[in-house]
């Protein structure tokens, strides 16, 4: 017989995912309303360019705060 995982499997599964999705929202907010104009000069002023990052910047959170750790250590906007 087929073994289905448990209930609580899943629901753990879903819980993971919805605080990585509450931690990307801490994440992007405050990245595109502080971090970007530090990170990208270019991108000050463009307040409609940002809602388009919103999306990406919820996802890939863990990148972010990667690359901006890096850049304020070493200061390498490259």
């Amino acid at each position: 017989m087929i073994d289905v995982p448990a209930v609580e499997t899943v629901q753990g599964i879903f819980a993971a995912a919805t605080y990585y999705g509450y931690a990307g929202i801490a994440v992007a907010a405050y990245f595109l309303l502080y971090g970007i104009d530090r990170i990208d000069p270019g991108a000050r002023g463009s307040y409609l360019f940002r809602l388009f990052l919103i999306p990406a910047a919820v996802v890939f959170w863990p990148v972010i705060l990667w690359r901006w750790a890096i850049i304020a250590r070493t200061g390498d906007h490259s």
